[in-house]
């Protein structure tokens, strides 16, 4: 028996103790599929263009050597994240990202130009999911695009939206596996605007041409991000959460909660539970701000554990998405991800393991002194031996095992690219 075996059982006997099924926890983290931003590899140039600078309100710091600068390069470094990190998981695409020859603008992407990502997801059994690209483009330049107070850009974004539609679904068709888009727009206004309805007016008129055609839920899951403010649109953003939350609530949409996108003082794990007794579905963008929407990589903190334990505790699986939204180009970038995803799903099995039940009967008794107590000591209860088995079984290393694999992947392929 092997030491990481010897330690799970001793961790399963102790759980068993207060009624945990550590088995029946790792079979359900092995059914959750955390959906992988493909622009933490490339620091969000795309393929299509990868020259402009990148805009919109965010921004990506670091010169890491080694960026993935195409289609190979890319998927290549998310093969060997994906190596390192135990289940089976998403990958999220960005507009920017069509793998394809032919001149095309943003309005005139098709399914055809993201062939190779096609492929790709469907020799490795997962989904993809998508985002239209509405920043670092010169439709965009002024800081407004669906909701642009000129004609011919708005009609630009409303097309360029609904084409994402269309490619999305018949991601859902080609793989069989529903793929979830998520609408995220930059507009707003650095100063204080005289009038704020009319953009939010021109942003609802718009969305709903975008929507026109309709989906069944089963085709695709759609979900409108809000955001607090970005640079240069730090006093007014036409998408803020009013907006967004009452717009997908009026037309059956999702929302998406992003962990940057609010007040520093502000956390999505929640705003989880606060909707979910009125809208079908979630899409979390797990992300790590310090201070502002920084989008460091996402590590294993408090706020992590209590977004995984509002999932579980909530009975939310089946309507919750998780995905990851961060970029970091100071350190390695397929380290980036692989630090991201196994702290998320650390923190989902941190909540699979928690005797929920004891706990909301405490609180039901009022029993306050031992669901805080029981909650404390929960912190220190042996988790790590049984995250050892998870990824024993799942044939990805254990421990800081992976760390030797990436960098030797940085000595031999990242590199070689200058």
């Amino acid at each position: 028996m092997s030491m990481v075996e010897k330690n799970y059982e001793v961790a399963k006997e102790i759980y068993a103790g207060i009624g945990v099924d550590t088995d029946a926890a790792l079979e359900s983290l092995a059914d959750i599929s955390i959906s992988m931003q493909c622009w933490q590899g490339d620091d969000v140039k795309g393929f299509m263009f990868a020259d402009a600078t990148l805009d919109g309100g965010i921004q990506c710091t670091g010169n890491y050597p080694g960026r993935a600068r195409n289609f190979a390069e890319l998927s290549a470094d998310i093969d060997l994240a994906l190596s390192l990190i135990p289940g089976k998981h998403r990958l999220n695409l960005h507009a920017i990202y069509a793998d394809t020859e032919r001149k095309v603008d943003l309005d005139s992407l098709e399914a055809s130009d993201f062939a190779g990502w096609i492929d790709f997801a469907k020799e490795r059994g997962i989904a993809l999911d998508f985002n239209p690209t509405c920043f670092s483009h010169p439709m965009a330049s002024d800081g407004f695009t669906i909701s642009s107070l000129d004609d011919a850009k708005r009609r630009f974004w409303i097309e360029h939206c609904i084409r994402c539609r269309e490619i999305a679904v018949e991601f859902t068709k080609k793989l069989g596996k529903r793929s979830v888009v998520n609408y995220w727009f930059p507009d707003g206004y650095k100063d204080i605007p005289a009038d704020k309805a009319a953009p939010r007016e021109r942003m609802a008129d718009a969305l709903d041409c975008v929507f026109a055609r309709k989906y069944s839920k089963d085709e695709i899951c759609e979900s409108l991000e809000s955001k607090l403010f970005g640079i240069g649109s730090e006093s007014y953003t036409v998408a803020s959460n009013e907006f967004a939350l009452s717009y997908a609530l009026s037309r059956g949409k999702s929302i998406t909660f992003d962990s940057g996108h609010f007040h520093p003082t502000e956390v999505i794990s929640d705003k989880i539970s606060a909707v979910m007794p009125f809208i079908d579905e979630v899409l979390l963008h797990v992300s790590r701000p310090v201070r502002w929407d920084s989008d460091h990589v996402v590590i294993y903190d408090d706020e992590l554990r209590s977004i995984a334990c509002e999932i579980i505790r909530g009975g939310y699986l089946d309507r919750v998405n998780i995905g990851l939204d961060y970029f970091d180009g100071s350190i390695s970038r397929v380290a980036a991800w692989v630090i991201g995803m196994r702290s998320m799903q650390k923190a989902l099995l941190y909540a699979l393991l928690e005797p929920a039940a004891a706990l909301k009967s405490a609180e039901t008794s009022g029993d306050y002194t031992t669901r805080l107590a029981l909650a404390e000591e929960l912190k220190t209860y042996p988790m790590s031996a049984v995250w050892d088995m998870f990824c024993e079984r799942s044939g990805v290393p254990v421990r800081d095992k992976w760390i030797g694999v990436a960098e030797d992947y940085t000595r031999k392929v990242i590199a070689d690219r200058g």
